[in-house]
């Protein structure tokens, strides 16, 4: 194809992987169970276990399957990498274009729950003037995109790839959201491209503490720091590893189903707004729908060098360089369980154009999936400001 061209794309994972993935969860060769009453030393056996086990007998690939494929899917070459995206339009005239971008361990089945609210809200009660073109891309390495065979596949240049994106599908003014990684492109979607998007939503804005309030912190404030230095201490071991040697882990989480599912699935549980399951908040079949999209294309290594790419440029930039600002309209939605939640003051440092600053009840990491109803409103609530 051209690289310019858009062409039309289904999943269809073939009978052999399938019934190859379901012999390797039989024959998993698994540790002992771990000395400790709790996920203290992560996610536990006998979780686990029982988890690939309903993997290997009860879960139904091809109704999942048939489910992402009700969304139209496409795939473009933009900068020498094909790029696969769903791309949802509304059947509202006046539809706003809006491009979402997902971040580790996650996907574009995160937005599966918003997509239809968001395209055609009127079908789901709302009003029409809310309505977007929704176009979620998978990063480069992850899902059905292609995995990048040179480095500098960072978030800066994701971020020019989806400005090219979305005036390839002829969108010249847009919308952009993000979280987690989603939330690093989004921002330098706005910072770095020639013509950035109308307005920006994040539900992970990534800022620094403002030394200059340290002397003088809210309470929320002195929370937000203790569950950094929490996270710092005993959350963050994963990004270590991904950011620095993201090829050795691979080896493991490409071949063996039950190291992916663990890897994925215990971000799922520290990271959501859960009580401690994440099968309290999503069921098994959204969680494997999620981990499917890492185990089917092979993406454990792609997807992890994404940290080796932008980890440390993103920590220095959060932290060192206040003077590059983002002054195009921003939205900001802070759920409580979320990694990072900086206050709106903090935010202003970066940011110089709040128009809408919520913190939320309930929520977390992976706040489309985890509580679509709340997230479509917050995308509302701001868009109708910049459209």
């Amino acid at each position: 194809m051209s690289t310019a061209e858009i062409t039309p794309f289904r999943i269809e994972i073939p009978e052999a992987d399938l019934a190859d993935l379901a012999d390797r969860l039989r024959r998993t060769r698994w540790p002992e169970p771990e000395p400790v009453p709790d996920w203290s030393q992560g996610i536990p056996l006998d979780y686990v276990r029982r988890f690939c086990e309903y993997w290997a007998d009860g879960y139904d690939w091809r109704a999942s399957e048939a489910r992402l494929n009700a969304f139209a899917q496409y795939r473009t070459e933009i900068d020498g990498l094909g790029i696969h995206f769903l791309h949802a339009r509304s059947p509202h005239p006046d539809a706003f274009p809006l491009v979402i971008t997902h971040g580790w361990p996650g996907s574009i089945v995160e937005f599966t729950k918003v997509i239809g609210p968001l395209t055609d809200p009127t079908a789901y009660g709302g009003d029409a003037a809310d309505a977007f073109h929704v176009v979620c891309p998978s990063l480069p390495g992850y899902g059905f995109s292609d995995k990048p065979e040179q480095p500098g596949w960072s978030v800066e240049r994701i971020a020019s790839a989806w400005a090219v994106l979305m005036e390839r599908l002829g969108y010249s003014r847009y919308g952009a959201q993000g979280g987690d990684w989603g939330s690093a492109v989004t921002m330098f979607m706005a910072l770095r491209n020639p013509a950035p998007p109308a307005g920006i939503h994040l539900n992970m804005p990534m800022v620094a503490p403002d030394k200059d309030t340290l002397d003088d912190l809210t309470d929320a404030e002195r929370a937000a720091l203790a569950s950094a230095r929490n996270f710092g201490e005993w959350e963050s071991g994963y990004s270590g590893q991904q950011s620095t040697r993201p090829q050795t882990l691979g080896y493991g989480l490409v071949d063996s189903p039950a190291g992916q599912c663990a890897w994925i699935l215990e971000k799922f549980r520290a990271w959501t707004d859960c009580d401690g399951d994440p099968e309290n908040v999503f069921t098994r079949d959204e969680l494997l729908d999620n981990i499917m999209l890492y185990w089917l294309p092979g993406t454990g290594a792609s997807s992890a060098r994404l940290y080796w790419e932008s980890l440390k440029a993103m920590r220095k930039w959060a932290a060192e360089s206040t003077e590059d600002t983002i002054a195009v309209p921003t939205g900001c939605s802070i759920f409580p369980k979320e990694i990072t939640r900086p206050s709106r003051r903090w935010a202003e440092k970066r940011f110089t154009d709040i128009r809408h600053w919520n913190e939320l009840e309930r929520g977390g990491h992976f706040a489309a999936f985890e509580q679509p109803e709340l997230f479509v409103e917050e995308i509302r609530t701001f868009f109708r400001q910049v459209r």
